[in-house]
């Protein structure tokens, strides 16, 4: 069985739907009390409405580019359809944010699999501050109890601080960690993980790296050194790049990911803290400028509340 249909058939209890709906509710609460009132004694949508609605868009951190494309599919239906009435402008904007999450590869993971990957390899990636070690030792979590046996990696060695929250969250979800001393070469360590991994039979590795957005160069040379020495242990290492976002950060974090994915093959992101911000549009606006999988949303504090983005139930939490 693939990694990700553990997960597929762990999602979507009543309790990760409610948490859900309740981590989008100051997104939702942001979004739909401004539209009420840019529809608020207007019969039809035209030209004005569509302008206040762009004002909508863009203030809820949707993002400029993003923005305009959602207005101009939405002014085409209106046109086509010659009238439509402010009672169907919900619908329309929902069915125009969904389309623009599929087109940008924003699905289900049903189609992630270990096939020969085993250990298979993840190294995580973001600035300090962003909830990153939260979210791998969430994701540690999430892994265990599908049934997988994880370890952790340490090398974000240069802050004694986040080696000790990796250990800490090791011992609390009940996976190894490997580490070494503060100051230590993280490839180093990534290296030790991976060959722990392999002689223990792990299923997945998980590697912490460095949370400093220093010059590109920089980051780029180390991030792959990293990948480097762990492809002497597992070729093709690692199999997934995840960069981990605050979305309670609005167009700080997209500016983050472009950072970012010009320093390294990023090919997932998780955003956080979704639950403590009325910016959650920025989900969508970083799905549609950067054609990455959003693959993992924070929508509480608890160990469990890490949820696989589903596009669908997303949308409709925002919308209900």
């Amino acid at each position: 069985m693939g990694l990700f249909d553990f997960f597929k058939k762990s999602e979507g209890s009543p309790q990760e739907k409610e948490a859900l709906e309740s981590g989008l509710e100051k997104t939702k609460d942001n979004i739909f009390s401004k539209l009420t009132k840019v529809i608020a004694g207007k019969s039809s949508v035209d030209d004005a409405i569509l302008d206040e609605l762009e004002e909508v868009l863009v203030t809820s951190d949707v993002g400029v580019k993003t923005t305009l494309k959602i207005i101009d599919r939405i002014q085409a239906r209106v046109a086509r359809q010659k009238y439509v009435g402010t009672g169907e402008l919900n619908g329309i904007l929902r069915d125009e944010i969904q389309k623009l999450l599929a087109e940008n590869n924003s699905t289900d993971f049903s189609n992630f699999e270990y096939g020969s990957h085993k250990p298979y390899v993840i190294m995580v990636v973001g600035v300090n501050g962003v909830g990153k070690t939260t979210t791998i030792g969430k994701l540690a979590n999430k892994l265990k109890n599908s049934g997988n046996q994880v370890v952790l990696g340490a090398a974000d060695t240069f802050r004694a601080a986040a080696v000790a929250q990796i250990q800490l969250w090791g011992e609390r979800v009940g996976v190894k960690v490997v580490a070494q001393a503060m100051g230590s070469d993280p490839a180093s360590v990534a290296y030790d993980t991976l060959r722990s991994a392999v002689a223990n039979g792990d299923d997945v590795a998980i590697i912490d790296t460095a949370g400093r957005l220093h010059n590109k160069i920089g980051l780029m040379n180390e991030l792959t050194k990293i990948k480097n020495v762990m492809q002497k242990v597992v070729p093709g290492a690692p199999h997934e790049i995840l960069l981990v976002l605050d979305a309670s950060t609005g167009q700080n974090a997209i500016e983050q990911c472009k950072q970012f994915t010009e320093a390294t093959a990023v090919n997932a992101l998780a955003l956080t803290k979704l639950d403590g911000t009325a910016k959650g549009g920025v989900v969508i606006g970083i799905s549609d400028q950067f054609k990455i999988p959003v693959k993992y949303i924070g929508v509480g504090e608890g160990v469990n509340d890490l949820q696989l983005f589903d596009r669908q139930k997303f949308v409709d939490s925002l919308f209900n």
